[in-house]
Parts: C-alpha cells; structure tokens; sequence
C-alpha cells in the first residue's frame, strides 16, 4: 500500500490478489497528477488493483471535499487498466465542468486550457420519471432477490439488520453489492 500526502495529492494504492511494483505506483502517480491539476492538493485517490486469470482491473476512486469521482477498467495488463481509468475520469470530469466548477475554486480547469478537447455545453438533466417505493424490513438476500424477480439492476430497501435504507446492486463483474448511508 502506498500512502502519498503532504502537499500533494494523497493517493493511496492497494493491491488484492496481487502487490503492485514500484514501477506501478510510480506510473499512477504521474497519471493522477493530471486529476491533480484539476481540483488542487486536497484531493485524495484511492487505487485498487486486482489480479484475474485473464485480465487486471484497476478501480480508482476520487474523492474531493465530498465530490466522488469513480472509473475501473480491466485490461491484460495493470498499466494499461490504469491509463483507461485515468481517460475515463478526466472525461467525467471535462463533460461536468460546468457543475464542477460551481463547486470547486475557479481557475483549476484554465491549467487544461491548451490540452482540453472540445467540450459540450453543460447538458441539463431531465428527470423524466419520479417513483415512489413502499419500504418493508428485508434482509440484504431478500433484496436481492426481489432485485432479480423484478429485473431490475438496483433495489432500494430497509435493512431489518439497522434499520437504514439501503441500496442492493448488480455489479458488473457479475457480483453484488450494498451501498449505505455513511453521515460524514
């Protein structure tokens, strides 16, 4: 695990299954000095690495001042999920920056001036559909598959463990997952 701080953007890289080589980690750094660039030192990333029989996955997550900024991207090698990652993100980015900016201190983004692509003009999120869901105690394996009975790729449900309101959601490594409330 690297933990990197101080005066630079904090960036903390784990491994599962595998431990990413130095040369790794020195290839996230230089990538996410580009995200950098973006929001300022405050900003931490989170870089997970995970070995699969045929391919690597790096999930990076981006969290600044409460805003999360999330890419993974698998490829046959760790490098080259990252560079993906990286792309992935500075789009995210760029097609919000609008929005960003509003929240974020000015002038970040004029340090991407000459490199920024031709960005669209901030698009307006339509909400075209409000439902309303009747909430009953279940546990997390009858949420899922009251997921699964309705086709849908989330369930949202009151956990009988706590009480919270939870989310159960179909992942796309063919897996699971539970989102809950954290009050910061």
């Amino acid at each position: 695990m690297l933990n990197k701080g101080d005066d630079c953007m904090k960036i903390t890289i784990t491994g599962r299954k595998c431990s990413p080589r130095d040369s790794f980690k020195e290839h996230a750094e230089k990538k996410l000095a580009k995200i950098e660039k973006f929001f300022g030192p405050d900003v931490e990333a989170k870089v997970t690495v995970t070995v699969e029989k045929s391919s690597q996955t790096v999930e990076i997550t981006v969290n600044n001042n409460g805003m999360i900024f999330r890419s993974q991207e698998r490829a046959e090698n760790m490098n080259e999920a990252l560079d993906k990652c990286v792309d992935t993100l500075i789009r995210q980015i760029r097609k919000n920056k609008t929005r960003i900016e509003k929240k974020l201190r000015a002038g970040n983004f004029d340090a991407f001036a000459d490199e920024a692509e031709a960005v669209s003009e901030e698009v307006e999120y339509e909400l075209v559909r409000r439902k309303s869901v009747a909430l009953k105690p279940q546990s997390v394996d009858e949420a899922i598959l009251q997921m699964n009975l309705v086709g849908h790729q989330f369930y949202v449900f009151l956990n009988e463990e706590n009480g919270e309101i939870n989310v159960v959601y179909r992942r796309s490594d063919a897996g699971y997952g539970l989102i809950a409330p954290e009050i910061e």
